[in-house]
């Protein structure tokens, strides 16, 4: 199939659109994408071997509060 991908879509809740967006942003200034770095964390976040925390880019001039 054309949109096959190997892994599960995971759902994750309790995130508002903004924040969504900023973390987008975010992630885009790094190079990144969300997907890769809540991976990065998660592996982080459960021991895996050589699995280190993600970095964090510089933050915006005004700091969102979500």
């Amino acid at each position: 199939m054309a949109n096959q991908h190997k892994e599960k879509l995971r759902g994750v809740r309790g995130i508002s659109d903004q924040l969504w967006a900023h973390f987008e942003a975010a992630t885009s200034q790094t190079g990144s994408d969300r997907s890769a770095e809540i991976r990065r964390y998660i592996e982080w976040y459960c021991h895996r071997p050589g699995a280190e925390l993600p970095q964090r880019p510089e933050p915006p001039e005004e700091s969102p509060a979500d």
